[in-house]
């Protein structure tokens, strides 16, 4: 059995990994090339929400077409001009938005979201100091009631292909009564029951410091190089960066988890791992409000996302949203700021859009199939956790559960087959 873990990305995938990995009794170092949570687990919108995750790539997608993916206010944006690596992904990506493979995957994803809530109370139980918030409301909001059928053909669709979705429809006079942040535009709502959220920065710093507080050491600041399989182990090579030069450093591990998102695939390739991960980035932003609502809001049409958040300086409201098709270090784009601005704008009451703080994009790890990459590699001793798109905080802490197990016993749980790295 292994005994000294490497694992790369100190993200929620990372740090959960890590902290199920402890629960085996083996000893985990984290690196991270920048700090806990830099990554696309920052900013994310905290949804805690199995009635929501499922492929990105679904029918839906293709009715964009050609003009509004080169629009950048457009909900999803491929600027000009893609590498030829995006195309690829992307004709694979649209080769996948059919309702058939959407079903495939939604059956996949299935198990996983019965069980997800479930990893974050075994967080909490086994001395994580965070909290998971009960989204109640988790309210979605629409102009109209035939906005509003897309969703509710969703949730069928959802539905029959085994995921549990329960949910009340609102006029716009009930759910503005509900929740006076919203404006008169809203003239039709669900209201979904059994979701949570969280507050991603400070719930990754909390898990952080539990998996320091078992003996588990976090790197930051240190990039991993190479990853050298050893027939009966692994070389991992990092580079830390120092005043005064790059240090570089050689370390032996039983096993190494490949766990830093939309780079995934750089350390993963020459183990066989052919899906590619594209970075798929969301963009987001806090800001004051009236009244801050109560629970998270949720703009289908608009694809933004609201949560509350609370801070040192008080509540604030936390605005997400967007997918952009770009480079994983490419700077913030100001013009999906404002694209959110103002999509968001007429639909709340009291929100101050334009005394934001917090400006952030962050790299969410996609691949073509809309499925995660989890499981082992060619390696016997290289492991790939990533690749989850929007749902790596929802579905991370379960993740590491059953990687960790898998790496643990040597037995890969029934729920992981479907997201095998190789496929």
């Amino acid at each position: 059995m292994s005994q000294r873990v490497a694992v790369v990305g100190a993200g929620m995938v990372g740090l959960s990994t890590a902290w199920f990995l402890q629960q085996h009794g083996l000893h985990v170092t984290v690196y991270d090339r920048e700090h806990v949570a830099a990554g696309s687990s920052w900013g994310n919108a905290g949804w805690l929400t199995p009635a929501l995750t499922a492929p990105l790539p679904e029918p839906a997608v293709l009715g964009y077409g050609v003009k509004a993916v080169l629009n950048p206010s457009s909900p999803v944006y491929v600027p000009l001009p893609p590498s030829p690596r995006l195309l690829q992904f992307l004709a694979r990506f649209a080769r996948n938005s059919t309702h058939g493979r959407w079903v495939k995957g939604m059956q996949a994803y299935a198990p996983m979201n019965h069980l997800a809530l479930g990893a974050f109370d075994e967080l909490t139980h086994g001395g994580v100091d965070a909290q998971t918030h009960l989204a109640e409301p988790f309210l979605a909001c629409f102009r109209t009631s035939e906005e509003r059928a897309v969703l509710l053909t969703e949730f069928e669709q959802l539905m029959a292909a085994g995921q549990d979705v329960k949910y009340d429809l609102l006029t716009g006079e009930e759910v503005r009564s509900e929740e006076p942040a919203l404006s008169p535009e809203i003239g039709a709502a669900v209201r979904l029951h059994g979701q949570r959220y969280v507050n991603p920065p400070a719930y990754l710093e909390a898990l952080a410091a539990a998996v320091r507080d078992r003996g588990g050491d976090i790197v930051e600041a240190t990039t991993v190089t190479d990853v050298e399989d050893l027939g009966d182990g692994v070389r991992v090579r990092t580079r830390t960066a120092t005043a005064s030069a790059a240090v570089e450093v050689t370390d032996r591990f039983d096993d190494v988890v490949l766990a830093h998102g939309a780079w995934l695939g750089g350390l993963a390739r020459p183990f066989g791992v052919r899906q590619a991960v594209q970075a798929g980035r969301g963009y987001s932003f806090s800001v004051e409000c009236d009244r801050v609502p109560a629970g998270p809001v949720y703009f289908p049409t608009q694809r933004v996302a609201c949560t509350p958040l609370d801070t040192p300086d008080g509540p604030r409201l936390r605005v997400a949203g967007m997918m952009e098709f770009r480079s994983p270090d490419a700077a913030l784009d100001r013009r999906r700021i404002d694209a959110i601005v103002d999509a968001t704008r007429p639909l709340l009451v009291g929100a101050e859009l334009d005394r934001r703080e917090d400006e952030w994009v962050g790299s969410r790890p996609c691949t073509a199939d809309g499925l995660p990459l989890i499981g082992s590699t060619k390696a016997p001793h290289v492991f790939v956790a990533g690749g989850h798109g929007m749902w790596g905080i929802a579905l991370g802490p379960l993740t590491g559960k059953l990687l960790a197990d898998r790496i643990a016993t040597g037995i890969t749980p029934a729920e992981l087959l479907p997201f095998d790295p190789l496929r």
